[in-house]
């Protein structure tokens, strides 16, 4: 794993924007956005390109953007 300063940087933001997102779906006890916030939190652990993690985590959010506005 490459660990250069702007895959610190990018794995920094989106694990922070996963914990919001984590956070938020706890606090309204909604199941997808708990998901969704793991999975992000997960992404910047796993993905060790900085530009595929934002391509990952822009694909999770989107993912969740489709589903609440499809009623889940």
């Amino acid at each position: 794993m490459d660990f250069s300063a702007s895959w610190i940087m990018v794995s920094f933001l989106v694990g922070t924007v996963g914990m919001g997102v984590f956070a938020y779906g706890k606090k309204q006890s909604r199941m997808p956005q708990i998901a969704a916030g793991l999975a992000i939190v997960a992404i910047s652990w796993v993905v060790s390109s900085p530009v595929w993690m934002v391509a990952c985590a822009a694909l999770v959010i989107g993912g969740l953007w489709a589903g609440t506005r499809a009623g889940l």
